[in-house]
């Protein structure tokens, strides 16, 4: 554990979600997999286009309208059924096909659990601190074991920019009436979390690195306040 900046006294403790209390990168990839299954078994004509294609036209898809970037599941039925328009099939079914390619990755992408260990690591936290999530993600914190701790989970889209934007960070101070030094910002991404919540004003613990990866990153522009190499570390900082 690194300090950089003595932290002031917080009331509330906000997480980035994926990769900050669980690994997200094999959970994402196993609801890309079924995802494209369902595509193929579903809509036959799909089977000509792999991962790689679908992606492609993500990123064609943001810079024709770069605002899909702030909300993940929008642009995810985008590219679902522009993509299903490319391949051949009428605009209802693809419109049809994309919402149904939709539900089928939110169900896989939120189908696992945190761990008990982090779970018993946050229900300690909660008995002195207000907890919540700001994360650039779509994940049901419900389905996956944290609706009885966290207070709530902000998610961008709707009007709010994702991280490094400062409007996650002012929406939850608001929620919370409490002011944004009293909210204690962790999370893995030295830009997202870090930049993101000192630009807001809130104080920042760096998770370095993220949660299931091996190599440290290289400390950005702006300093955390403490960095950690591990999660469960967060209950030194927190003891203090």
């Amino acid at each position: 554990m690194k300090i950089f900046i003595r932290p002031q006294a917080f009331e509330a403790i906000s997480f980035d979600l994926d990769d900050t209390l669980y690994d997200n990168r094999p959970i994402i990839r196993k609801a890309e997999a079924s995802l494209q299954q369902f595509l193929h078994q579903s809509y036959p004509k799909s089977a000509k286009w792999q991962f790689d294609d679908w992606r492609k036209l993500k990123l064609a898809l943001f810079k024709e309208s770069p605002e899909l970037r702030h909300d993940t599941s929008i642009a995810r039925l985008a590219m679902l059924e522009r993509g299903l328009t490319l391949l051949g099939y009428d605009k209802q079914t693809a419109k049809v096909g994309a919402k149904a390619g939709l539900e089928h990755f939110a169900l896989h992408r939120s189908d696992f659990k945190v761990s008990d260990e982090v779970v018993e690591l946050l229900t300690q936290l909660k008995q002195k601190y207000r907890l919540i999530g700001i994360t650039n993600g779509n994940v049901d914190h419900q389905r996956i074991g944290l609706g009885d701790i966290l207070e709530f989970v902000l998610h961008p889209g709707h009007g709010y920019k994702q991280k490094p934007s400062a409007e996650m960070f002012d929406l939850a101070a608001k929620k919370l009436d409490l002011p944004l030094a009293s909210i204690l910002h962790v999370g893995d991404s030295a830009k997202s979390d870090v930049y993101g919540a000192r630009r807001a004003g809130c104080q920042a613990v760096w998770l370095n690195p993220g949660f299931g990866v091996a190599e440290k990153s290289a400390v950005n522009s702006q300093l955390p306040h403490i960095e950690i190499s591990s999660i469960m570390q967060l209950s030194q900082v927190c003891s203090n």
